[in-house]
């Protein structure tokens, strides 16, 4: 059975937004290394297309959009060869080495996928990992706490109906202050 891990890069006042992180180069690999512990990535739509958008064209065609640096190319090549599930009630199809699971079948399609053998699963995003922290399926929770305070949101797991007590399991500091802690369920 193959574990199912969440990752995620949150602010010390707790938003969410990809767009108030400090990416470096320690912190893509770190990401990078991640994507390659994982057999597939498991996102919902809206994770998906920005994904997608960022980082399938780099990848393809190997011309870099401006502002993308050198250390970057790991990932978007790690990331595009990836095989990816995208959760999702409204797409009609994907692409880019990924296929269909319908939102209302979530629970029944990621106990499958985690009964696979493999490394691992890797989910990233909002709303489908509260969705999957309701269910019980994560195995492991990665906050990377970055040394910014953003002052807006979005949060984690707002609306979870339910406590989730989690235990440390490691700790790895960056050179930038961020802080990647790796949490357990208290089962």
């Amino acid at each position: 059975m193959r574990p199912l891990r969440y990752s995620i890069n949150v602010t010390l006042d707790g938003c969410c937004d990809h767009r108030a992180m400090c990416a470096d180069e320690d912190l893509h690999r770190h990401a990078a290394e991640n994507l390659a512990q994982a057999d597939a990535l498991l996102f919902g739509r809206v994770t998906y297309e920005m994904m997608e958008a960022a980082w399938r064209p780099p990848a393809r065609t190997g011309v870099r959009p401006d502002g993308m640096a050198d250390w970057m190319e790991p990932f978007a090549r790690t990331i595009d060869a990836a095989k990816k599930y995208v959760v999702s009630s409204t797409l009609d199809r994907v692409d880019w080495n990924a296929e269909l699971v319908r939102g209302d079948h979530l629970e029944k399609a990621v106990q499958q996928l985690k009964r696979e053998s493999g490394k691992g699963l890797l989910v990233g995003g909002v709303k489908v990992p509260l969705a999957l922290a309701e269910l019980g399926l994560i195995d492991e929770y990665e906050f990377v706490v970055q040394p910014r305070l953003a002052g807006h949101g979005p949060t984690l797991f707002a609306g979870l109906s339910k406590r989730v007590d989690l235990k440390l399991v490691s700790r790895l500091e960056f050179g930038s202050g961020a802080v990647a802690m790796r949490y357990q369920p208290r089962r």
